[in-house]
């Protein structure tokens, strides 16, 4: 098959599936049992698509994002942390600290014991059901202009757990902001606000321990991936929010649950 049909596949299921909360990784485990014949280099690529989703992400909240960092360097200065873009700078320091700290300590625990079809698709059921009980028990009262310290900690916290094969860092995120109170587009809006540091600094890891490069022959097709992937991302991004806004997430509970049906029947499959 056309390597090129297979990296827009790729791109676009990784621009997709950053930002939803349907577990990316799940994802994977179909696309490398539908394509037999591999993507070279494939860490490299992986590292340029999520590289990719993060240029996305600072691209639509650019303006957000100037006005925090602005925020953020004056409360440094005249230590003053009453601005709310102030606070909110110091609150995704603070959520991201403990996925950096799980990251560190038990990555290689989970690619040795954790990366399995299995899994992923108890993961996918997990965090399927927990969005239908957010939903329908959560107070969706807070603004993101009155988000806390605890409550930052809480999702950070939550986000750690995205380590494992099948969360979804989106999903258990936008769980963890909706079960701290926040109105739904305010937890989704925090929630891509707090992966710009978690995968620039996981893929930026990668890319200083593993010494990856781009090889000349693999520039164009991952420039074609990369462009892909950060268009799919930005929409993805747009059009999510305008839903979250109408619409419950429980269809994104439901579609997780048919997932894991596909991938429990593969790895069944594999057992026979």
């Amino acid at each position: 098959m056309d390597n090129y049909f297979i990296i827009a596949i790729f791109s676009v299921i990784q621009g997709i599936t950053e930002f939803l909360p349907i577990s990316s990784s799940g994802h994977l485990v179909l696309l490398h049992n539908i394509f037999t014949s591999s993507i070279t280099n494939e860490l490299t690529f992986d590292v340029v698509l999520h590289l990719a989703s993060a240029f996305a992400v600072i691209l639509f909240f650019w303006s957000d994002l100037i006005k925090i960092a602005k925020n953020w360097f004056k409360s440094l200065i005249r230590a003053n942390f009453e601005a709310s873009e102030a606070k909110l700078g110091w609150f995704i320091i603070l959520a991201t600290i403990p996925a950096a700290l799980a990251g560190y300590f038990f990555e290689d625990f989970i690619k040795n014991y954790l990366r399995s079809n299995l899994v992923v698709a108890l993961m996918l059921i997990v965090i399927g059901v927990l969005f239908l009980l957010t939903e329908k028990y959560s107070k969706h009262k807070i603004e993101l202009a009155d988000l806390t310290w605890r409550r930052s900690l809480l999702i950070g916290a939550a986000q750690a757990l995205a380590l494992v094969p099948g969360a979804s860092r989106s999903g258990i995120t936008i769980i963890a902001g909706m079960a701290a109170d926040l109105k739904r587009k305010a937890a989704v809006k925090f929630s891509f606000l707090l992966s710009i540091p978690v995968i620039l600094g996981a893929n930026i890891k990668e890319i200083l321990s593993s010494g990856l490069t781009i090889p000349n022959e693999d520039i164009f097709s991952f420039s074609f991936g990369f462009i892909i992937a950060w268009v799919v991302s930005y929409f993805v991004i747009k059009y999510f929010i305008v839903f979250v806004k109408k619409y419950s997430l429980n269809i994104f509970a439901y579609y997780r649950f048919a997932l894991a049906a596909i991938i429990l029947f593969l790895w069944l499959a594999q057992q026979l």
